[in-house]
């Protein structure tokens, strides 16, 4: 038996489906109150929305924060980029390069052995208009906190295994 986690795929498409057969909810068991199953649920619901907010432009939130990322640090190498990022480097360099077919990223040699990483024309305006439409995005995400509890929500979240980061 291997070491490796088993990646699930979900779709909520799925249990509506066996629901409106008739069937009887499954019994959940300990999940719901487990942090990661209650933090996995909400990341589900952000995302779809986040993707719902930003529509055609096809940019999921790992790609809005690494053209955020770029977008703060002109110049910025990819091996700085995989650092704040949380990223290795060859998926950073395959992130790149997406990006860069796209027309939103261009790399200028820093020096002889690394690259330089700018927003493009294009990519300074996505970047724009996707802030705009993340921040509203936000603002949906949170509409239930008051700002005290967003804020608590933050700090928890941050004191969850913060040496794994």
């Amino acid at each position: 038996m291997g070491t490796e986690p088993l990646d699930v795929k979900q779709s909520g498409r799925h249990a509506q489906t066996r629901m409106a057969r008739g069937g009887k909810a499954p019994e959940l068991g300990v999940l719901p109150g487990l942090i990661g199953y209650q933090l996995r649920l909400a990341q589900r619901a952000i995302f779809a929305d986040f993707a719902d907010t930003v529509g055609e432009s096809a940019i999921s939130p790992g790609l809005f924060g690494i053209l955020v990322i770029i977008g703060e640090n002109p110049g910025l190498t990819q091996q700085a980029l995989a650092n704040a990022a949380h990223l290795d480097r060859s998926t950073v360099v395959t992130v790149i390069d997406k990006l860069e077919d796209r027309g939103l990223v261009k790399r200028h040699a820093a020096d002889r052995r690394s690259n330089g990483l700018f927003l493009a024309e294009k990519g300074v305006g996505l970047l724009r208009g996707l802030k705009r439409k993340v921040a509203q995005h936000e603002r949906r995400v949170v509409q239930n906190l008051s700002a005290r509890e967003r804020a608590q929500l933050v700090a928890l979240l941050q004191r969850i295994l913060p040496e794994r980061r």
